[in-house]
């Protein structure tokens, strides 16, 4: 048995063609040595060009890796200083990891954002001196302008430097606040430095609201007392009502309020009360001034110096308005009680105020008997009004 020198596929001795390739053998053995080397001479070339090529693209690869590796890790260090807010040390990184690795979209990302929190971080710091200036407007709208340069970026570095504008723009409106509220504002003002206040989120913004809040309430439970105080119940509760529009959880407001119901409501019953009992005098005195206006102070009988009988009296006026026209009208008896005539008298002055005093008197000429054996009954008594 021995190898065909083309192809190497075992053949029988005495076999002049090979099986596999169908090439004639050689009958001498060093012949079939000869072209064995040949063939084997012509396979070296190939294999070592494919060899040469793997270990070449081999090299290759791990020079690839190994610059990819180097700009990851020169990322990675960006990202902490920009974490930390180092932003020129961040770029710095970020462009060494852009030399050992060309196409690094995120390091070119990273690269180019640096730029724009390096402006931005500039930005804070002139919006600080404006703040000190009192341009506190200016300064906001510097921070806001600030702000929307970041509108195509996300990420953490992103959201710091969010946070880092957010809390700058609270600070310069805290300085504003602390600056407004140093000048006494007034209650209309402070309602609206209250909603200024609410808007800032921070603990600050907090403690100020409560302080805004707690003078708007003192002010409030002030002067809705006072109109409390001179039966203005309606103005009294407007007042709370309106406080308690930026203070709707105070317990003193609410207390008041319920101090407000229940004095207006004591002070309507006491008022009806007292409506109910003028009406009531008023109805008497209309009685009295009806009924009973004029009280008969004296009246007697006498005679006059020719003997004729006169008869005299006094009356008062117990009326609560003037009274007018008063007519007294009497009977004349004699000793035994019997009647002789009767008669009507005006009282004189013709009008009588509340409390005065008026008299009347008539002479009878046609009885000339002495006044002893006579006396009055006064019947009745008229008057009007005016």
């Amino acid at each position: 048995m021995f190898h065909c020198p083309y192809c190497g596929t075992k053949v029988k001795e005495g076999e002049n063609f090979c099986i596999n390739c169908g090439k004639q053998l050689p009958t001498d053995k060093e012949e079939r040595f000869s072209i064995k080397k040949k063939f084997n001479q012509l396979w070296l070339l190939p294999i070592a060009v494919a060899i040469f090529s793997i270990l070449a693209i081999g090299f290759y690869y791990l020079i690839l890796e190994t610059q990819e590796g180097k700009a990851k890790e020169l990322y990675e260090k960006g990202e902490r200083e920009a974490m930390n807010t180092n932003y020129e040390q961040a770029k710095s990184f970020f462009e060494e990891a852009l030399h050992h690795k060309k196409n690094f979209n995120q390091a070119e990302i990273s690269f180019n954002f640096m730029d724009i929190a390096i402006q931005v971080e500039s930005t804070l710091e002139e919006a600080s001196d404006l703040s000190k200036e009192n341009n506190y407007q200016e300064a906001v709208t510097l921070i806001n302008e600030s702000e929307k340069k970041l509108q195509n970026f996300k990420g953490p570095v992103v959201k710091n430097v969010i946070t880092m504008i957010s809390e700058k723009r609270n600070q310069v409106k805290i300085e504003q606040l602390n600056s407004n509220l140093n000048k006494d504002p007034s209650i209309d003002e402070l309602k609206i430095l209250l909603w200024e206040a609410e808007d800032i989120k921070n603990e600050e913004a907090e403690q100020i609201t409560s302080e805004i809040r707690d003078q708007i309430i003192d002010y409030t439970f002030t002067k809705a007392s006072e109109q409390m105080m001179i039966s203005h119940f309606n103005d009294a509760a407007a007042i709370v009502q309106d406080g308690m529009k930026y203070a709707p959880d105070s317990e003193k407001l609410k207390s008041l309020q319920t101090t407000i119901d229940k004095e207006q409501t004591a002070f309507e019953t006491a008022q009806q009360k007292r409506m109910e009992q003028a009406i009531n005098m008023a109805n008497e005195e209309k009685q009295i001034n009806k009924d009973d206006a004029i009280k008969l102070l004296s009246v007697k009988t006498e005679s006059d110096h020719q003997g004729n009988l006169v008869v005299k009296g006094k009356v008062k006026s117990v009326a609560t308005i003037p009274i007018n026209s008063i007519l007294i009208k009497y009977s004349l008896l004699s000793e035994k009680n019997e009647e002789i005539l009767n008669n009507e008298v005006y009282v004189y002055p013709d009008k009588l105020l509340p409390s005065e005093e008026g008299k009347f008197e008539f002479t009878h000429f046609d009885i000339n008997k002495p006044a002893e054996g006579f006396t009055i009954q006064v019947n009745n008594i008229t008057w009007y009004t005016d």
